[in-house]
This record gives C-alpha cells, sequence and structure tokens, in this order.
C-alpha cells in the first residue's frame, strides 16, 4: 500500500507509435498530504477485512533529500558556495583552514573541494610552465637577433616597465588574477618585447653612425660619455612617432573590448585591461628610462674598451660596426 497507493508505482506501459509511456497509479495528492488521513488508510488482510495504515505503521512528517547522488560508488552532497567578495583561491585556502580547525570529519567520510577552483590549480599548473617558457623563448630571439647578452637583458627590462601600467589598470578594474588576466599579461610581455627591440636597434643605429664620423674625421679612441648619450637621444627621438602610433594603435582597437558588455565581456575585459594599462606604461618608459638605462650599458662597454690594448679595442669596434 505505501509503495503503489502513498509513493506510486508504474502498473502498465502505453504505446503511442514509436512513444512509450509509463502508467503511474497512486492516490489524488489530497489524499497523501495530510499524516492524519494516511494514518486511516484501510490495508486489505488475509481475512478479507480491512484495518488502518496506522494499527501497522508509525507515520512521521521529516525532510528528506530531493535527490540522492552518489560518485566512485559513495553517496555524496554538494555544498554551492557563490564568492562576489574574495577570490576563489584565497576564499578556499581560508575555508580550508577553517574547516580542519572547527570541524571533525567522521571516519568514512571525505571532503573535496570542486569546481572552479579544480579548474584553477590546473591552469596554475599549465602556467607555471608557459610564462616561464614564453620569457625563454623571447630571450633567446632576443639573443640571436643582438648577439650578445646586454642588449637582451636591457630589452628584457620593458616587461616590467609594462606590467607597472596593467597591474594598476587590473586592480583599477577589481579583476583577480586569473587564467584571462595571465593571457593578457603573457600578450603584453611579447608586445613590450617589441618596443624595446625598436629602441635599442637605432640607437644601436646612432651610436654606429657616431663611431663612423669618428673615424672620418680621423679621431681615434672610443666614444666619449657625451656621445654616447648624443647617440642614444638621437636615436630615441627617431623612434617616438612610431612607437606612439604602434601604441595608440593597440589601445584604439582594444578599447572596444574593454568596454563591452555582451556575451563573453567579462573574459575579453580580463584579457583588454592588462594590454591597455601596459602599453601606456610601456610606451612612456621605454622612452625615457630604457634609453638612460641602455646608455649607461653602453658607457661601461666603452670604458671596458679603453682599459684594454689598442688591438683589442680596433677588433672590438669593428666587430661593432659590423
Amino acid at each position: 500500500m505505501i509503495q503503489s497507493a502513498i509513493g506510486g508505482m508504474n502498473v502498465s506501459r502505453t504505446v503511442e507509435g514509436l512513444e512509450r509511456y509509463p502508467i503511474n497509479v497512486r492516490y489524488p495528492r489530497e489524499l497523501r498530504d495530510d499524516p492524519a488521513r494516511l494514518k486511516r488508510v484501510l490495508i486489505p488482510t488475509p481475512a478479507g477485512g480491512s484495518i488502518p495504515l496506522a494499527l501497522v505503521a508509525e507515520i512521521h512528517l521529516r525532510r528528506g533529500p530531493p535527490v540522492i547522488k552518489s560518485e566512485d560508488a559513495r553517496p555524496n552532497a554538494w555544498i554551492y558556495v557563490d564568492i562576489s567578495t574574495s577570490d576563489i583561491g584565497g576564499y578556499v585556502a581560508v575555508a580550508k583552514k577553517t574547516v580542519s580547525e572547527q570541524v571533525k570529519i567522521p571516519p568514512g567520510y571525505a571532503l573535496v573541494w570542486s569546481g572552479q577552483f579544480e579548474y584553477m590549480e590546473r591552469a596554475e599548473e599549465r602556467l607555471r610552465i608557459v610564462v616561464p617558457a614564453t620569457l625563454l623563448i623571447i630571450f633567446l630571439l632576443l639573443y640571436f637577433n643582438f648577439g650578445n647578452l646586454s642588449s637582451p637583458l636591457v630589452v628584457m627590462l620593458s616587461i616590467p616597465f609594462g606590467l607597472i601600467g596593467g597591474i594598476w589598470l587590473v586592480y583599477w578594474y577589481g579583476f583577480n588574477l586569473s587564467v584571462a588576466v595571465v593571457v593578457g599579461f603573457i600578450a603584453l610581455a611579447g608586445v613590450a618585447a617589441e618596443i624595446g627591440i625598436l629602441v635599442l636597434t637605432f640607437i644601436d643605429q646612432a651610436v654606429a653612425e657616431a663611431r663612423h664620423q669618428r673615424t672620418i674625421h680621423g679621431e681615434a679612441g672610443c666614444l666619449t660619455k657625451s656621445e654616447l648619450m648624443d647617440a642614444v637621444l638621437q636615436g630615441t627621438s627617431e623612434r617616438v612617432r612610431p612607437i606612439a602610433m604602434t601604441a595608440t594603435a593597440i589601445i584604439a582597437g582594444l578599447l572596444p573590448i574593454l568596454w563591452s558588455t555582451g556575451t563573453g565581456s567579462e573574459v575579453m575585459q580580463r584579457i583588454a585591461a592588462p594590454m591597455v594599462g601596459g602599453m601606456v606604461s610601456v610606451t612612456v618608459l621605454c622612452m625615457l628610462v630604457l634609453p638612460v638605462i641602455y646608455g649607461l650599458v653602453l658607457q661601461f662597454k666603452e670604458r671596458f674598451y679603453s682599459s684594454g690594448t689598442v688591438e683589442e679595442a680596433e677588433e672590438l669596434l669593428k666587430n661593432s660596426e659590423a
């Protein structure tokens, strides 16, 4: 009676063409939604009589699970948490510490943190490989381009210059560190290195031209400090307009993405924000700070050349002009 009349039971199946539907029989809702009425449900006996259900069963109203879930052959329950005031990694770290200190898990029970936090851990493991590999590839390409170690190291300084503006804009928008934000910073690193290459390439051309002018006028020895800084200033000034146009084009192309509100804008904004902020800082700092640093490196090289023998200095100058 409990299984069929109260709980419901499939007694047959109806066939309608290619469709099949089960036929379920149970009491109407008004006869099974009141414990007092359920106690008066009559049960047939082998002797032919009927007795109320209350004589053979105790009826209690209790709240049960809406559905029983299992995973790995073990019943489990899910607790959903929506976070609005913290990042996922920080929340889970605090929650794990709190649970371990205040909750005693009985034997046979297990607690697993899943969802977006689990995806974040997987992405973090991949990024630990992708980010260093990206920086290493950029450095190797710079080394093959310049043929020395000092120039690639100076160009790599443009990447922290870009991170400054990117971090500030990400902080201003209130974005937490995510895979999309890291992807934006990786793209920014490539553009920042490209701008650094442009600056150093034209400075090298200006220095080579200054050496050539000294050779024409029959002046021996290395370039002086003033000549080096003049060459640095000349090479940098020649790249102001191209670098400004490049940065303006990139920022103008990313602003519609940064201000978009449609589907997928949450991810695209987090990719665009580091690049927009980073392009501003990398443009300014690469035009002001990077030439000064490279000028100091060139002065150190010139002092190194002058401290050696005449033959060593001439050979180094020839290699530099080549």
